[in-house]
Parts: structure tokens; C-alpha cells; sequence
């Protein structure tokens, strides 16, 4: 068989394909999508406008473009990226119920690091910064602080536009923290490394390493050794970067064309509206005149927009008269584009219920169709609480060996430490009582998984049992003792003898 292969192969002469080299170039670094991410998220119009236009490559964009002279338009901005970040974040924080271990001494002297003097919760506004940044710029990392005046530890968040991330075979070893300084018209660079066991400073005046002390707030820093299983910095990343290894990734990274389109469709339904007004064909006898010049007032965009036309001045004039008309504004065309490029935008993110969008074309045909979507926001939120699970034990971990290395004291072993975190109690809660609801009506599932399926972690076991007699009392279901049998007086091997003998 296979010389006969080999000979069909010979007679149609295929010969195998020529390797090609193929050249990509990337157009943006990772500093520089993270300056774009930071622009999307504060969601500035003029910001945007400036940032594209400085962009190779986006002069086609909307926000790139440059209005032809007389025609330009109000470039709007939805505010859409700074709107779902913003959600996603209220809707874990206010899920997360704090940790729990074995070892309340951790726990404790964690309530002491997380809470200020006046008992405000400083680490619920911290895990705002991690999520925010961690979802709409790519990633970062916590840096621990002691406070000498305080005698407290403090804990301060940076974003990945300053933080770089060391790996040697794949693992983390190392984390740079860079800061700027200003002296005699001069940047310089700080970099702050922090590894397991050490912290070390470096100040370079561009490549050039210079001592510290040229920086006067820079001079009492000094590189500091300490037990080298401690890394005095946590990183945090919830989606991983297919275009930067070992970074993390934006949300929007894959949206910026459709949240770009969605802009200019929004902007044109503004302008199309704005140029949709009635407008007023005036004769110049009839034109609105300053009071005190006597001059014809110019047209106001905005408020009295008109167009002047001439007079008939025969003495039988009856045709001055004042004509308004007002363009038909394709609603309906505006409100397709807007519909469907906000589906693109949050495909994949998070659902248009969750952001309070009643988007009627979806619901209206295939009600389900807004369920399914709802678990969208549920994904993410499972995938933002899955890094948290791992970000905010070992934040915790780590502050407590703090403790024990300002004080120069052996490291104990720490316990498990658990996150704890609510259900989402999403719109689609109602789809899920109708769910049970008919499998309990078939009688397919018990009172007892009903109530489990609906409550799951928010509520405690006790609360779900007094919960399940409630429905059990509510209907008729009693629960009563088996009948007990008196057997006083009877034995069986009694009853067993007089049957023999009656034989």
C-alpha cells in the first residue's frame, strides 16, 4: 500500500509546501494599553479624542477622526466601559463577608490592619481598587507599608502602569514597583524590587544608576534583608494576557472597536436629533431684531434656530408668513445600530439586566433569551471571586508574617485561611423559583433540595430547617410517630410451645 501511494504521489507531482516567514508587528506595548484602558475607564470625551489621535494606526476610528471643517459633530461617550467595571465591583464587594480560620488571633489582628481609628473598613476600599483595576486595566499588586508614628501596617495598591512582574521558569520571583521624581527638570526612576526575603532600591537618571540620596526625600532608604520565604508584595490578576506573558489582561482589550462604534452611533443619534429640529422659514420683515440696534438677531443653534428668507413686498402681500418644518429622524434605524453594538460591547462581560438596560428587542422575542444572558454576569463574578480566593488569604497571610518579621521572630505556621463570599441573588432568582416550583408541583425534588437549590450559602442550615417546616406546616405535611406495639406479657417462645403441643 504505501509504494502505491508513493507512485500516485510521484505521478501528480505534489511536492510539499515552502515554509513562510511570516513578520507581525505589534503597534502598542503593554504600558501603552494600559494608558488606553486608564482613558476608557475614566471615560473623558476629551480624553479620548486626544488619546486616539495620537495613536499610529486610528485615524480611522471615531475617536481618531478629525471633523471636516464646518461639518463637525459632538463626539458623546456612553460611559459604558466605567459603568460595568463599576458594577462588577459593587456586586462582589458587596458579597464579600470578610475570612474565617481556625486561629482567631489571625483573625483579630486582621480586623486591626483592615479598620482605621474611627472603625471605617479600609480594605473593602482597597478590594474596590483591585477589582477595578484588575478588570479594566489588566492587573497590579499590594505593597505592605509600616508606619512607624502609627505602629501600624498599611497596605497600598498599585497598578499595573507601575508595576513590573519577575518570573524565572515560570514562577514568580520578583516585584518592581517604579516611581517618578522631579529634580532640576530631570525624571528620575525609581524602582522599588521587592523578592522573597529582600527589598532593594535602585534611582536611575535615564539608564544611568545614580545614588539615592540625589533624591533628598529618597536618602533614609536603605536595602533590607529578611526571612526568605516572605515576599512583602501580593500581585493580583483576573484574566490572564494571550499578548503579554505574566501580565494580566483588560476586559476591553477585545471591545475597543465596538465601544467605538457604540460611541458613534450614539453621537449621531445626538447630532441627527439636534439637526432634526423644527425649523423656521421667516420672512425679514418678521425676523426677531435687537432691541436697541434694530439689527437682525443671528440664529441660535440651540434654542431659536431659523432661516431667513425674502420679503414680497407687493402692496397685496399676504405670503409673509413664518413656515415651520422638521426633518424625519430615522428612530428606528439609530435604535437598531445602538441595540446591536451594545451587544457586542457586553458580550461576554456582563448582561444588559444586570446594568439595568431594558433592552426590548431581546426580551421581547425570547423571554428566556435575558435569563441565559444574566449567567454572563454570573461567569465573571465566579471569575473575579476565583482570584479573590486566592488573592485576599494570601494578602492576609502575609501581613501577619509582617508582625513577626519587624519583630524578629520565627515565622509560625499559619492555618487555612477562607474567603467568604454570598450568592448573587441575580433577576434570574425568579426563573429559579419557577424551576422549583414545577419540580416540587411534579414532585420530583423534596421540600428539603428546594430549599437548598433556592438559598444555597446565603442563608445558615439552621435558618433553611426552620424554613422547610414553615412549607411543611403551610401544607399539611405532619410529621408523626410510628406506632408503638404493646408487647407486655407476650413472649414468643410461649406462643411457639403451645403450638407443639396442640400438634
Amino acid at each position: 500500500m504505501g509504494k502505491i501511494k508513493e507512485m500516485i504521489k510521484t505521478w501528480l507531482d505534489i511536492r510539499p509546501s515552502t515554509p513562510q516567514n511570516l513578520v507581525v508587528y505589534e503597534n502598542k506595548d503593554f504600558r501603552t494599553m494600559c494608558a488606553i484602558n486608564r482613558v476608557w475607564l475614566r471615560g473623558d470625551p476629551f480624553e479620548l479624542s486626544s488619546l486616539h489621535r495620537q495613536l499610529e494606526g486610528y485615524e480611522n476610528t471615531f475617536w481618531g477622526s478629525i471633523s471636516t471643517a464646518g461639518m463637525e459633530i459632538k463626539k458623546s461617550h456612553s460611559g459604558l466601559p466605567s459603568i460595568i467595571v463599576n458594577k462588577l465591583s459593587d456586586i462582589v464587594i458587596n458579597d464579600y463577608n470578610g475570612i474565617e480560620t481556625d486561629d482567631t488571633q489571625i483573625i483579630d489582628y486582621w480586623e486591626s490592619i483592615s479598620k482605621d481609628e474611627n472603625n471605617n473598613d479600609l480594605f473593602d476600599d482597597l478590594l474596590e481598587e483591585v477589582i477595578t483595576d484588575s478588570l479594566a486595566i489588566g492587573d497590579g499588586a499590594v505593597r505592605y507599608l509600616y508606619d512607624p508614628i502609627l505602629k501600624r501596617i498599611n497596605l497600598e495598591w498599585m497598578s499595573s502602569e507601575n508595576v513590573d512582574f519577575k518570573y524565572k521558569n515560570k514562577k514568580l520571583y520578583e516585584i518592581d514597583f517604579n516611581f517618578y521624581y522631579e529634580k532640576d527638570k530631570k525624571i528620575y526612576h525609581l524602582i522599588e524590587k521587592r523578592g522573597y526575603g529582600y527589598i532593594q532600591y535602585e534611582l536611575y537618571d535615564n539608564d544611568e544608576l545614580v545614588p539615592l540620596n540625589t533624591i533628598e526625600q529618597l536618602k533614609e532608604l536603605k536595602n533590607i534583608t529578611f526571612n526568605n520565604t516572605v515576599m512583602l508584595a501580593v500581585p493580583c490578576m483576573i484574566n490572564k494576557s494571550k499578548r503579554y506573558l505574566g501580565r494580566g489582561s483588560s476586559i476591553f482589550e477585545t471591545k475597543y472597536d465596538s465601544l467605538d462604534s457604540f460611541d458613534e452611533v450614539i453621537s449621531q443619534w445626538i447630532e441627527a436629533v439636534r439637526q432634526g429640529r423644527a425649523m423656521k422659514y421667516i420672512p425679514e420683515s418678521l425676523c426677531p431684531r435687537d432691541f436697541n440696534t434694530g439689527e437682525t438677531l443671528l440664529p441660535n443653534p440651540y434654542d431659536n434656530q431659523y432661516m431667513m428668507t425674502d420679503d414680497n413686498l407687493t402692496e397685496t402681500n399676504t405670503s409673509n408668513k413664518i413656515v415651520v418644518e422638521q426633518a424625519q429622524i430615522p428612530t428606528e434605524n439609530y435604535l437598531q445600530s445602538y441595540i446591536t453594538y451594545l451587544d457586542l460591547c457586553l458580550q461576554g462581560i456582563i448582561s444588559p439586566a444586570t446594568l439595568g438596560i431594558d433592552n426590548k428587542k431581546i426580551t421581547d422575542a425570547n423571554a428566556s433569551y435575558e435569563r441565559q444572558m444574566e449567567k454572563t454576569t454570573m461567569y465573571t463574578r465566579g471569575k473575579i471571586i476565583k482570584a479573590l480566593n486566592a488573592f485576599i488569604p494570601k494578602v492576609v497571610t502575609v501581613a501577619y508574617q509582617f508582625q513577626f518579621i519587624l519583630n524578629n521572630k520565627n515565622i509560625p505556621d499559619i492555618p487555612e485561611i477562607k474567603v467568604k463570599f454570598g450568592e448573587y441573588n441575580s433577576p434570574s432568582f425568579d426563573a429559579q423559583i419557577e424551576t422549583m416550583a414545577k419540580a416540587r408541583t411534579s414532585n420530583i425534588v423534596s421540600v428539603e433540595t428546594m430549599v437548598d437549590e433556592l438559598y444555597g450559602d446565603s442563608k445558615t442550615e439552621e435558618w433553611k430547617q426552620e424554613e422547610v417546616e414553615r412549607i411543611k406546616n403551610e401544607l399539611g405535611i405532619v410529621r408523626t410517630e410510628e406506632p408503638s406495639v404493646n408487647l407486655d406479657g407476650f413472649n414468643l417462645h410461649d406462643n411457639e410451645d403451645e403450638e407443639i403441643n396442640e400438634e
